[in-house]
């Protein structure tokens, strides 16, 4: 194989030197005259490319311990209509359970290879950053300290949503004024808990926190009237209120709170597991944008054309190999689990209890937040 050469043209520099002096005025007093050696890195045509930069360390440990083991580990939400929680069948289900299951496809081929742990707001990023969990897909707002102090980082935002208010609808309630001196019900360890402290100052409004562990005994400290309205993110807001015993007895108030951009959550420290995890995100999108389903992959595979369709579905390049998987991972995604669409409308559509618009959660040429970067 040929290698870059590296050429000490010392000899020449060293005769070069001589006839510089031999031509110079001549020193006196016996200065010595001094000459510098230069070093010329010359670089020879055609040969090999520098070598690639060395991963750091914990670079693949996560997908290598996660295939070894024979399923992911995904933390979830248990007690959130729509997005986790479990269905009168005893199985997890939810729009963030479908993350897990579309991330599992695209490792395993099977997207039944997922182990679902629930875990409440106050436990979730000790179960991420000890290792209990592989990822956390539990309706979880991105924020600095989260990204930073906690040890994680956020792959691209599957829902885009804020922090809203419900209360009893024969109350007379209106607006965040009318809760003056009132209680609200909160889950602790959230960052609903802090976004209510700083709007409610930030508008003069005193008021008492009664806060509880997870979302269960929070709304049925609401439904038992011990608090004068709850607080969440709005779509958790739609979602209990499905369940509580006379839904239209509730109002959500016409105000947004703060943004809440919701998304999986992956440990510092090993890259390749947050590209997978990012992929899997985009490859949803692009599935929606390029129209292709779970009914339809087989056709679009013997027939796709479109040059980034091709590669999304692996008939073209390696990207699946560049991410450590095989090349059909987002072919697995969309086959087994669907699109973003797919995904969206089986928990969160108009057939549903927790019908939620998509608004922001549209495609971007659809007038919404969402869309991928190239597949290339």
């Amino acid at each position: 194989m040929t290698s870059r050469r590296v050429f000490t043209l010392f000899a020449l520099m060293l005769t070069a030197a001589l006839v510089l002096a031999a031509c110079g005025t001549p020193t006196t007093g016996g200065t010595e005259r001094i000459v510098e050696t230069v070093v010329v890195t010359v670089e020879v045509p055609g040969a090999a490319p520098a070598p690639l930069p060395v991963p750091p360390a914990g670079y693949g440990a996560t997908l290598a311990t996660v295939l070894e083991r024979g399923t992911l580990i995904c933390g979830v939400n248990s007690q959130v209509p729509g997005f986790g929680y479990i269905d009168a069948n005893g199985v997890f289900s939810g729009f963030d359970v479908d993350y897990c299951r579309a991330l599992a496809a695209a490792i395993f081929g099977d997207a039944s290879k997922v182990e679902f742990r629930p875990v409440t707001a106050a436990e979730r990023f000790t179960a991420l950053q000890s290792g209990e969990i592989d990822i956390l897909s539990r309706n979880t707002t991105w924020s600095t300290v989260r990204d930073t102090e906690l040890g994680g980082n956020f792959v691209h935002t599957t829902f885009y949503d804020g922090q809203g208010m419900m209360v009893p609808a024969d109350t007379g309630i209106t607006t965040l004024q009318d809760l003056e001196g009132g209680t609200i019900c909160v889950q602790t360890g959230t960052t609903t808990e802090l976004n209510l402290a700083d709007v409610m100052a930030a508008e003069g409004v005193s008021y008492t926190p009664a806060v509880f562990e997870d979302a269960d005994s929070t709304f049925a400290a609401y439904a038992e009237e011990r608090c004068d309205a709850v607080t969440t993110d709005k779509s958790g807001l739609v979602s209990r209120r499905t369940v509580l015993a006379d839904p239209s007895a509730h109002v959500i108030l016409d105000v947004t709170m703060s943004k809440e951009p919701l998304g999986p959550m992956v440990r510092h420290g090993d890259d390749q597991w947050f590209d997978i995890a990012q992929w899997t995100v985009f490859a949803l999108f692009s599935g929606e944008e390029f129209g292709i389903t779970s009914a339809n992959v087989d056709d679009v595979l013997a027939s796709a054309t479109a040059p980034e369709a091709r590669r999304l579905l692996g008939l073209e390049g390696d990207l699946g190999l560049k991410l450590g998987l095989s090349n059909d991972w987002a072919y697995n995604i969309l086959k087994l689990v669907g699109n973003y669409a797919e995904v969206y409308n089986r928990n969160l559509g108009p057939d549903t209890p927790t019908y939620i618009p998509r608004g922001y959660n549209s495609l971007y040429v659809d007038g919404g937040l969402l869309y991928a970067p190239p597949f290339r």
